[in-house]
């Protein structure tokens, strides 16, 4: 019988979950693991098992191959769609069949994110309602209709039940080119989804900009610091301590926060710079605008404020600040035109 601790993964070829296979590869007790990753690609499937990880052909429509590999594995990390409702139900299933053949509970860290927080602002005003992770109760009173919180609602009361010991890490605005093999290799996508989309939307509108007038407030993490917290959180329960799960189990990926308009603002003047932008000064996306350059979404348009009190009290220690997002804004320029997602 095997002693490695086996670990299942979905969202292997993703932004944070690529970031989080790469950590776990070059861990220092790497030989102690074995890591099933799900993926639909059979081409990436073959260049993670060169890599010694095995995978697990599939996507989250597999609802059974979802509970088997959860039923199989010690610890679960899910960083994949945080809004499937069905995948999770499932994996937590494999989860419950696992403590029921085993009588100890395994683990599960779920990635959500920090837009279950997000108002109805839409870049109009700064709120003044600011949650930290320690915070369960204002954390609850969170309508079950926001983003992400039907999921971690289940989540959360899988812990409560006591079959699984759940995390739940909810990372902010990420931003940074992610690094390392998986990225190199182009298994995992190196880049982040919000700044991306708002550099994208003024790079086709020719012109930069942000919904509303960007009063709105946001918190912000590095994808390497974003990595750290996970890597944190993971070798606190590998090594058998006792942590906050369950109904506690919520950890906030914020380093900092930063105004939209100053996002927006850094988007416009490095547009501009490249004779993108009319002008070094952002202006809204009319309705009209969000229709046709951010795909009907409201990017970043409410506030999104918390603290990672309850992060750092178990050891993360983030360090970079708005200023490193703001000097992250030419670096995913120029990654976009290189990986032709925006052309001159």
């Amino acid at each position: 019988m095997s002693t490695k601790t086996i670990i299942f993964l979905t969202g292997a070829t993703g932004y944070i979950g690529g970031t989080i296979l790469q950590r776990l590869l070059s861990h220092p007790k790497a030989d102690t693991f074995v890591i099933n990753a799900l993926t639909r690609d059979l081409n990436k499937a073959a260049q993670l098992s060169s890599l010694g990880v095995k995978t697990v052909i599939g996507s989250h429509s597999d609802l059974d191959k979802l509970e088997d590999s959860a039923a199989e594995a010690d610890i679960v990390i899910t960083a994949a769609d945080c809004d499937d409702v069905s995948a999770a139900t499932a994996i937590l299933r494999g989860q419950k069949k696992k403590f029921l053949e085993t009588g100890k509970a395994p683990i599960l860290i779920h990635t959500s994110g920090t837009g279950v927080l997000v108002d109805n602002a839409k870049g109009m005003y700064a709120s003044d309602v600011v949650y930290s992770d320690t915070d369960i109760s204002l954390i609850e009173t969170l309508k079950p209709s926001q983003p992400h919180r039907p999921v971690d609602i289940l989540v959360s009361e899988a812990g409560a039940e006591g079959y699984v010991k759940t995390h739940i890490v909810l990372p902010s605005t990420i931003y940074g080119i992610a690094q390392g093999s998986l990225f190199d290799k182009g298994i995992s996508n190196p880049q982040s989804v919000q700044v991306p989309a708002l550099i994208i939307g003024g790079w086709n509108r020719g012109q930069g900009g942000m919904i509303g007038q960007g009063k709105n407030i946001w918190p912000c993490v590095h994808i390497e610091e974003i990595g750290d917290l996970y890597m944190v959180l993971f070798d606190a329960l590998v090594s058998g301590q006792t942590i906050p799960n369950g109904r506690e189990g919520f950890y906030f990926g914020e380093s900092d926060h930063y105004l939209v308009y100053d996002l927006a603002k850094s988007i416009s003047v490095a547009l501009a710079e490249l004779g993108h932008s009319k002008s070094e000064e952002p202006i809204p996306f009319t309705d009209d605008d969000r229709q046709k350059y951010l795909g009907g979404r409201y990017v970043l348009a409410g506030n999104s404020r918390c603290r990672a009190d309850r992060a750092r009290a178990l050891g993360w220690k983030p360090s970079k600040t708005t200023k490193d997002l703001l000097a992250s804004v030419k670096p995913e320029l120029k990654a976009l035109l290189a990986s032709g997602r925006i052309k001159e």
